[in-house]
């Protein structure tokens, strides 16, 4: 995997405010912006660089208000960190192509992985299948 770097003039250059707060200085969009995700089959990709993070096949209405997944594309493109703002302890997710902040990860999703990934959905874009 080849490594993205761009200066943050570039990344505010390319994203919207509200993409480049989220994905690059560890914001969260308020709940509900996303209530009207694509539903087609397709992929959603990191909104930074492209990668491959999430199939629709995984993506399930969690009722947090924002999209949830129950497992990424592949485990190497999605890492975890321990994050210890506002005063709790959760597992960040970023891509690891760009090291674009994504979201949370917690152990309360539906099978088969009993995971769901609580995902800022500015930090992505979709492709639909062709």
């Amino acid at each position: 995997m080849d490594k993205v770097i761009k200066s943050e003039a570039e990344w505010q250059a390319q994203l919207s405010e509200l993409a480049y707060k989220v994905t690059r200085t560890h914001a969260t969009e308020r709940a509900g912006t996303h209530d009207n995700f694509p539903d087609d089959p397709g992929t959603f990709r990191c909104v930074c660089c492209g990668a491959p993070l999430f199939e629709q096949d995984t993506k399930f209405d969690a009722g947090c208000g924002w999209p949830s997944f129950t497992a990424p594309i592949d485990p190497e493109i999605v890492g975890e960190s321990v994050d210890r703002s506002h005063f709790m302890v959760r597992t960040e997710v970023h891509c690891n192509r760009c090291d674009a902040h994504l979201g949370h990860v917690f152990p309360d999703g539906p099978a088969p992985t009993g995971l769901r990934y609580c995902i800022n959905g500015v930090a992505l874009s979709f492709e639909p299948e062709t």
